[in-house]
């Protein structure tokens, strides 16, 4: 670590990470050797600090939900993640109809989890119900683009997009999962999340909500899919909060796999000789959301000069060479830069600045600052780091630390005026999946500039382009511009797991259990 002035202290997250770290090592010199109960009954025990809100993907938008999602179902086309070629997956072939209109031929012979055929039905049941908003998929702009799903015999579908809408593979690639048709309409999502039913390589043994999910490897996983099947029996998933926990299990071999680990857990566990730690830059961003609407909780943010003073109060640099660690960069928009119509070109740069920050304080009628709340649900030392930077500034911002859901509803019912949130944008490599969903109008929205919407709709249903960029870019720049959002940095995932386990990490931060052997 670096010094840091004395007039900055030092975040009150390092000094907790501190004594963790020294706990560790202390910890460390207890463990004998690596137990390798996963590897002796063919079981892969992986830890993860949330729980999924549904375990149907459209009902999710957690991380671990995205992970279940990809190895309890499957999707119509697969996005190979190392050469990106789309390959068919539930689908044998596509073509492109024209603008609107996408046909599928799908695979034969492919049955779900509880012996029901995939077929036609499957795949209109399914996208038809989703792209009904009166069903009200947790992420609209997953579905929204969908009109209709039309059957054109037992294996032939005819897929109309509400608009021109470029993404549409990517997507279908995606969030999108299949469900079986006769299932689903007569359980349901709350069904399909108790009792879950999907085609993938890993069908659910046992769910207990909030707690675990049990998953076996499907037998009878058809033997052409892109995927491969599973080469290991058995994944056992338990929700711990607690990361310190998560640790102590990786140390007692009480657990195989943790993610999201604290760049300084990461740097200790990684001197335990039977584990192993895999990192990279990710897809996922952190950014904080500030309520501007006229039900906001904190009247002051409706100043332009105090969304800038919290952008200035900021030192971004710092919390990602300290705290956010290798594989992470600042970001100056909200998106991640490798997603088709991401771009800073033109947008407001705002530098770390505490004097300036005071300033515009003191003349939007704040000189002392003010008190608000802040929300967040994951990495907590970031959100204490920046909690730190702010009382600097004089805004007084009391931690409200959740599960993901719990925070997002208290946004979308006006609650919350600061929030600290990260987003994956599902892997899918295109804009479209980012900043509309938070200035597009949808629920998540809590702006609602309708100049900044329009420009978001010709950005996601232009055929052109370079007409998508330039809105996208338009757009981004009128949000950085306003000071609407505070953008942050791209996240790393720093991976702990059993040197037995043979796995990659990919940037796409997807969890592919299905490849994962042992050495």
């Amino acid at each position: 670590m670096h010094p840091r002035p004395t007039m900055h202290p030092r975040p009150p997250a390092y000094t907790g990470l501190k004594l963790f770290a020294a706990a560790l090592l202390a910890a460390l010199l207890t463990v004998t050797g690596p137990a390798l109960a996963g590897k002796r009954d063919d079981t892969i025990r992986f830890a993860y600090d949330q729980a999924p809100e549904s375990v149907d993907p459209f009902f999710n938008n957690v991380r671990i939900g995205v992970i279940i999602g990809a190895n309890v179902w499957d999707t119509l086309i697969y996005r190979d993640p190392n050469t990106n070629e789309y390959k068919g997956l539930l689908a044998k072939s596509w073509k492109q109809v024209d603008d609107r209109t996408i046909e599928f031929d799908l695979r034969e012979g492919v049955r779900f989890h509880n012996g029901e055929e995939f077929d036609a039905d499957s795949v209109v049941y399914t996208l038809n119900f989703v792209a009904d908003p009166a069903n009200k998929v947790t992420t609209q702009a997953n579905v929204n683009w969908i009109e209709k799903a039309t059957k054109l015999g037992k294996y032939k579908v005819r897929l109309t997009t509400r608009q021109v809408f470029p993404a549409a593979i990517e997507y279908l690639a995606g969030p999108v999962v299949i469900h079986p048709a006769k299932y689903y309409a007569e359980v349901g999502p709350k069904g399909q999340n108790a009792k879950p039913v999907g085609s993938g390589p890993y069908r659910v043994a046992n769910y207990v909500p909030g707690k675990s999910i049990t998953l076996e490897r499907n037998p009878n996983y058809f033997k052409d899919s892109p995927k491969g099947a599973a080469k290991i029996a058995k994944v056992e998933i338990r929700f711990i909060p607690d990361r310190q926990t998560q640790m102590a299990e990786m140390l007692s071999g009480g657990a195989d796999l943790i993610m999201h680990v604290p760049k300084d857990q990461a740097d200790q566990a990684a001197k335990v000789p039977h584990l192993q730690v895999v990192s990279g830059e990710t897809m996922r961003i952190a950014f904080m959301q500030l309520n501007t609407l006229d039900n906001t909780p904190t009247a002051a943010l409706k100043d332009i000069r105090v969304r800038k003073a919290i952008l200035h109060a900021i030192d971004r640099e710092s919390i990602v060479k300290n705290i956010v660690g290798a594989g992470s960069r600042v970001l100056h928009t909200q998106c991640f830069p490798s997603q088709f119509g991401c771009t800073d070109q033109g947008a407001t740069r705002y530098a770390y600045d505490p004097a300036l920050a005071k300033k515009l304080l003191a003349e939007a009628g704040f000189p002392n600052g003010f008190e608000t709340e802040i929300f967040a649900y994951r990495e907590r030392n970031q959100t204490e780091a920046i909690i730190n930077y702010l009382q600097q500034v004089g805004i007084k911002a009391k931690l409200n630390f959740s599960q993901y859901a719990a925070m997002r509803d208290a946004i979308r019912a006006g609650k919350a005026s600061l929030t600290h949130q990260t987003w994956g944008s599902f892997s899918v490599n295109d804009v479209s999946a980012s900043i509309p969903v938070w200035f597009g109008g949808e629920a998540d929205d809590i702006t609602r500039d309708k100049e900044t919407q329009e420009l978001l709709k010709k950005g996601n249903n232009s055929v052109d382009p370079k007409v998508r960029q330039q809105a996208y870019q338009q757009a981004l720049k009128r949000i950085a511009d306003n000071a609407w959002s505070v953008p942050l940095w791209s996240l790393p995932v720093y991976y702990v797991a059993s040197k037995e386990l043979n796995f990659t990490a990919y940037p796409d931060e997807m969890v592919r259990l299905w490849e994962m052997t042992w050495k």
